[in-house]
């Protein structure tokens, strides 16, 4: 992470005198940051008031844009999963990466027109950032219901015999169906009791046809066994199985609702798979957007703080500085004011 420092300075003669004496202050004598001309247009002023109610607006404005911007980012790498190690390849402004936006900052003259006062410029920002924090929720909660929905059928085809769905294990040819008397229990026996199981499932309760066990499935810890027995005999197998630690597993062969559940899985699957790409995509420009909408934000907010400080427009020279250290720089300009301004006057942005 960088953070930069913007700073303004009152003007000297030319605005590279002003560079000048920033670079000999900050740089060549004891290299306290690195420094970057942050170009700010010659913008419109307005009154007094006008920009004393405008500070505190665009303070307000300056944190709701940084945390639709970590929200942007943070819904990228939600997204991209497992290849969360591609998300600063992503998270771009303007096509390049944001340290090199920072620093080679120019004003956008078709989005943000200067021609506009500053509160119809910010105004712009604040409807722009809003819409894109619109939609960033709507589309956030489609695709986390869909993906949600997905995951819940997924855990229902892993885990435990114990809960896991049991419809991809077995086959038809596992029961006893459209039969009057008999029916084909499930049963869950853990490994190490597998022999218990072998000597005593035909007698846990009358009834139950011998030799009718077959292993189905394992996993590590346990066996899928199906067994065949009179219905009436249903209620005592199920209560002597439990106090032996057998469980019986409550289920039903239904083909139809077996095969739509494979299906649904499979349309889920298929529409998360045709929403991530436009996704991504989305999320890509949209995150470029609010960045550089923030750094415009820095951007009035350095200009209006500096012209309320120092009662002029003219001639203001900013910079972006990456601060190499917090020690004060010494060697003030001339009007009493040092190099780093009053809190009030650096803008903090960490990309």
């Amino acid at each position: 992470m960088t953070e930069f420092w913007l700073i303004s300075a009152p003007g000297e003669k030319t605005c590279q005198q002003t560079w000048d004496k920033m670079m000999a202050a900050t740089t060549r004598s004891n290299n306290l940051s690195a420094n970057h001309k942050f170009n700010i247009p010659d913008l419109k002023v307005g009154t007094l008031d006008v920009l004393v109610g405008l500070s505190d607006e665009l303070a307000k404005l300056d944190s709701f844009v940084e945390s639709v911007v970590k929200k942007v980012a943070q819904y990228m790498a939600d997204v991209l999963e497992d290849s969360r190690d591609k998300v600063q390849e992503n998270l771009l402004a303007n096509g390049v990466d944001l340290v090199t936006y920072i620093t080679r900052f120019q004003w956008d003259m078709a989005k943000y027109p200067i021609k506009q006062s500053l509160k119809n410029i910010s105004e712009i920002i604040s409807k722009q950032v809003t819409q894109i924090d619109n939609d960033l929720k709507a589309r956030a909660s489609a695709y986390n219901n869909l993906k949600g929905n997905l995951q819940n059928l997924e855990r229902k085809n892993a885990g435990s015999l114990l809960t896991r769905s049991l419809a991809d294990i077995v086959k038809k040819d596992d029961f006893v169906l459209d039969s009057e008397y008999l029916i084909t229990l499930l049963v869950v026996v853990p490994k190490t009791a597998y022999t218990d199981w072998q000597k005593t499932y035909e007698t846990l309760a009358e009834m139950v046809v011998p030799r009718s066990s077959n292993l189905l499935f394992e996993d590590n810890d346990s066996g899928l066994f199906s067994v065949t027995l009179f219905m009436k005999a249903i209620d005592d197998f199920k209560h002597k199985a439990r106090e032996n630690k057998f469980t019986v597993r409550d289920f039903q062969y239904n083909e139809e609702e077996m095969k739509a559940d494979k299906e649904e899985m499979t349309r889920l699957s298929t529409d998360k798979k045709k929403q991530f790409g436009p996704l991504v995509r989305w999320l890509k420009v949209n995150f470029s957007e609010a960045f550089i909408a923030w750094i415009h934000i820095k951007a009035l907010r350095v200009f209006v703080e500096s012209v309320l400080s120092m009662c002029s427009s003219i001639d203001l020279g900013v910079s972006a500085t990456p601060p190499i250290t917090h020690q004060r720089i010494t060697g003030a300009p001339p009007h009493g004011h040092s190099w780093l301004l009053q809190k009030r006057k650096q803008q903090q942005l960490s990309p």
